[in-house]
């Protein structure tokens, strides 16, 4: 052979052995990330092409598919009652993807996830058609609908958890959203978004995990764990060397309570009821930033992994700030912000006391025969306080109901701790302030559901915002529709 051929010759035969390992690679290496791609449009069409398996709440199914003519999809999602329930399921569109569980279960839902293989294999055989699994939550459908009408038309949201597991029995957010007006692809769904999107009131954020708030005078119950933890208090009656007025740390700045009101000496117990801005700024100044911090992180702040599994937003208690700083942080207020999940942890803990169990919604996967695939196990996430402390806080915050700022939320018969919150916002602190409500519902049984309420109420009048007036009621119709369905 020449050598011009023979270069040629070469030349042919490296160009089909880089076609040969080019295809290989595409096979087999990179076959799974393009088979997964978003924008294989493949990918959606087999993901709707059947039905997909249901979240179910309760035993009944809160989730269903509808079949589509005159498109490339063969089924949409609908929803049943869709704007209850948004904050759980998110939603799943075939123009605009899908969040939340619909998003991070649908490998169960659509079927395709590995743990059904065989039930795909069974079905090739007997020519079953393909199913979707199914997601069961831990939701508790009375606590569900009395946290969503109570919040009615005002924004705000709720979480609800039972303390002793860690199961979120609530989970409402407003003003929300119907997932089934956008869950196909038509240019009607396309307004539906668009109209969604935009909104100012941001009805497609679920505030019960994903935004955050100052906790306001709610913190003060983690800053009272912290003062008898770190043994700054020991004695919840004990009058304190709280002095009036009170200068912020390092400062010439009087911290005011609210009304004017004078807490000269007032004990940590009694600070609480009445909600003494000033004796908690000490307390928090007294147990130090740093230990501040521990406790907070104890109780879940700062953590960017609370998985439920949707993952909710870091709750965040400032490691660097100055004394003024912390002292002003010990109250609820500076940089310290928290989400409604955040908040009924810290209730969950007092509750159970001072465990703190992971929060958690889905109970099991099925499959679409309703075998077990995965089932849930409580997790103890942290122990903030000792169970003795625990109970010193149980006692105050019963004090705040039957006693105090939270007397909305008593229930006849049932023991009730709580706490309210009103926190500024806004540059200068001239937004109408956040109304919270804190508290947990005990019985002879133990404490079965624990509840944080916040509501941002730009209709109110400033002076008609508290977190009693607003929150409390909330919290009190949450908590009795879990105790009535617990019997």
């Amino acid at each position: 052979m020449n050598k011009p051929l023979r270069r040629i010759a070469i030349f042919c035969g490296l160009l089909i052995l880089a076609l040969l390992i080019r295809t290989n690679w595409l096979q087999y290496v990179q076959a799974e990330e393009l088979a997964t791609r978003k924008e294989n449009r493949r990918v959606q069409i087999a993901q709707y092409a059947t039905e997909r398996g249901n979240i179910i709440v309760e035993g009944q199914p809160i989730t269903g598919s509808e079949a589509v003519n005159g498109s490339d999809y063969k089924f949409k999602r609908k929803y049943l009652d869709g704007p209850l329930w948004a904050p759980v399921t998110g939603f799943a569109s075939q123009a605009f993807g899908s969040t939340q569980l619909e998003s991070l279960e649908d490998g169960i839902l659509t079927g395709n996830d590995d743990r059904l293989f065989f039930d795909r294999t069974i079905g090739m055989f007997t020519g079953q058609k393909k199913q979707g699994g199914n997601v069961v939550t831990t939701l508790n459908a009375a606590a569900q609908k009395a946290a969503f009408t109570q919040l009615g038309n005002k924004k705000g949201a709720v979480a609800a958890i039972d303390p002793r597991t860690g199961a979120i029995l609530a989970l409402a957010s407003t003003p929300s959203y119907d997932p089934s007006r956008f869950a196909g692809n038509s240019k009607d769904d396309e307004k539906a978004w668009v109209e969604l999107k935009d909104s100012e009131d941001k009805n497609l954020v679920n505030r019960a995990l994903r935004e955050t708030y100052p906790p306001g005078s709610t913190f003060k119950v983690v800053t009272a764990a912290a003062a008898l933890e770190h043994g700054v208090v020991t004695d919840i009656n004990a009058p304190t060397d709280t002095t009036e007025p009170y200068l912020l740390p390092t400062t010439q700045t009087k911290l005011p309570n609210s009304h004017d009101m004078k807490c000269d000496k007032f004990s940590l117990s009694e600070a609480l009821r009445v909600s003494c801005n000033t004796v908690f700024a000490n307390m928090s100044d007294k147990v130090t930033r740093d230990k501040m911090v521990e406790t907070a992180q104890k109780f879940g702040f700062n953590n960017e992994k609370i998985d439920t599994p949707v993952r909710a937003f870091a709750s965040v208690y400032d490691k660097t700030m100055d004394r003024p700083g912390n002292a002003l942080s010990g109250i609820g207020q500076y940089n310290t912000a928290a989400t409604p999940l955040q908040m009924a942890m810290v209730a969950a803990a007092v509750a159970n006391d001072g465990k703190l169990m992971k929060p958690y919604m889905v109970d099991q996967l099925t499959s679409p025969n309703l075998d077990v695939i995965e089932k849930h196990e409580p997790q103890e996430m942290s122990r903030p306080l000792s169970a003795a402390n625990a109970q010193k806080v149980q006692q105050m915050m019963v004090n705040v109901v039957d006693n105090g700022t939270g007397k909305t939320a008593r229930i006849p018969g049932v023991t009730v701790g709580g706490k309210t919150g009103t926190a500024q916002h806004g540059v200068g602190n001239k937004k109408n302030p956040y109304a919270w409500f804190i508290s947990y519902a005990e019985t002879d049984k133990g404490s079965p559901v624990a509840v944080a309420v916040v509501i941002e109420d730009s209709n109110a009048d400033r002076e008609d915002i508290s977190g009693g007036g607003l929150a409390a009621p909330v919290a009190k119709a949450v908590m009795e529709a879990v105790l009535k369905s617990q019997g």
